[in-house]
């Protein structure tokens, strides 16, 4: 049997009704977004990448308009296959993308917000976002492995391409200590060094590192809280809120050595290997990290009502996780309507009584100082912007409330 190429891989991959077009596209692309389309009605494929651009157009931007994209090769060809049964419709449609992990993900956010295909309602559910250079990756990663068992002696071989085949086999290596994502060395280890997620484990991994380990979420797994009781133990979290909350809270129940953050506003994924290094030889030592994020008294406790409000709310705001919808809520935490996230400020300025809100998307400044002077008492969304909270106003995101249950 022929044996097939990279091209060959990567275009079966963005799918074979496309032929000739999707292969084109498999050069640059990056990322697939994945979607899942239902329709009130009989629609066929023109209907839907007319919606799609019919629809979204202008709402991100002259920089970000899928008809520019297009035309410029950023976005692939829209692959949809869809079949109607019982006078409804269903689908599927693949986007490929050679924009950047951020750019791709807002353009497949904008997909949901479409609610018509023709003259039929209809809803847009993203699945999930691939990425495409995997595939790459690991045809490199084995062809390599092929060339270097081909031959006794290695000719005039280079400090990059060795470390490019070196950076493929060591994200191979990620491997789990517990249920955890880690490398190698954790066990073996005299130090650890205590990331967020996997996608920074696999990060230090590309920088040579191998003892890092994950804790994944905002509650410490006690299998790190023992790690760190007999290890050297460096906390090494992103440059933002979420990661404040974390480093406060393994500063409260392990035994934490060092402390080493990102430049600001960074995140530990996204450094390159010299900033990780760099990072990592400035840490400092947890008597210094303590002074500033170590929890301060509490200058009031939630009242026990306060408590079981908190609590409502922040199961009502994990139903919204993924839809780009907001929620507007009475005195008694009650719906009074539900809206999509893009007409959030015109309805607040118009609806009378509202004691609650909650949405899945950021809170601004702007968003929040609105929610004050219309006497809200919660401004409740995913992720946070707000410098200066406005008084009688309680902003809090998902993260917030989860660390309020906590610590309960």
């Amino acid at each position: 049997m022929e044996e097939k190429s990279l091209q060959d891989l990567v275009a079966e991959k963005l799918g074979k009704k496309e032929g000739a077009n999707m292969r084109e596209d498999s050069g640059t692309t990056k990322y697939l977004i994945h979607a899942r389309i239902e329709a009130n009605g009989v629609v066929e494929r023109p209907d839907v990448v007319g919606a799609i651009f019919g629809q979204t157009e202008g709402l991100l931007g002259s920089e970000l308009d899928l008809r520019e994209l297009l035309k410029s090769g950023r976005i692939g060809r829209i692959k949809v296959e869809i079949t109607s049964s019982q006078g409804k419709s269903t689908g599927t449609i693949t986007i490929p993308s050679s924009l950047d992990r951020v750019e791709t993900a807002i353009i497949a956010a904008s997909l949901e917000t479409i609610d018509r295909v023709g003259p039929c309602e209809a809803t847009i559910k993203v699945e999930r976002i691939e990425d495409v250079r995997d595939i790459k990756r690991k045809f490199v990663v084995e062809r390599a492995k092929e060339l270097l068992g081909a031959f006794e002696e290695s000719a005039t071989e280079t400090q990059e391409i060795t470390e490019r085949v070196m950076e493929s086999v060591r994200i191979e290596e990620i491997s789990e200590y517990e249920g955890l994502p880690a490398g190698p060395g954790v066990k073996d280890s005299d130090a650890i060094i205590i990331v967020e997620g996997r996608a920074d484990v696999l990060n230090l991994l590309r920088a040579g590192i191998r003892n890092a380990i994950a804790i994944e979420g905002t509650s410490v797994p006690k299998a790190v809280i023992e790690l760190t009781k007999d290890k050297t133990a460096t906390a090494f979290v992103d440059s933002d809120r979420g990661g404040d909350l974390i480093l406060k809270e393994l500063l409260q129940v392990a035994e934490i050595d060092f402390v080493a953050r990102p430049p600001p506003g960074r995140s530990v994924e996204e450094l390159s290997k010299k900033e990780i290094i760099k990072a990592l030889r400035n840490k400092v030592p947890v008597e210094v990290a303590a002074t500033e994020y170590r929890p301060k008294p509490a200058v009031a406790q939630p009242t026990k009502t306060e408590t079981n409000e908190l609590q409502e709310l922040e199961q009502m705001i994990n139903r919204l996780r993924g839809t780009l919808k907001a929620q507007l809520l009475n005195e008694k935490l009650e719906l009074i309507e539900e809206v999509q996230v893009r007409e959030l400020k015109e309805k607040i300025s118009k609806v009378q009584n509202v004691k609650a809100v909650i949405f899945d998307g950021v809170i601004t400044q702007e968003l929040a100082e609105l929610a004050a002077e219309r006497g809200v008492q919660y401004l409740i969304g995913m992720r946070s912007r707000v410098e200066s909270t406005p008084k009688n106003l309680q902003v809090l995101t998902l993260d917030d409330l989860r660390k309020i249950r906590y610590q309960r």
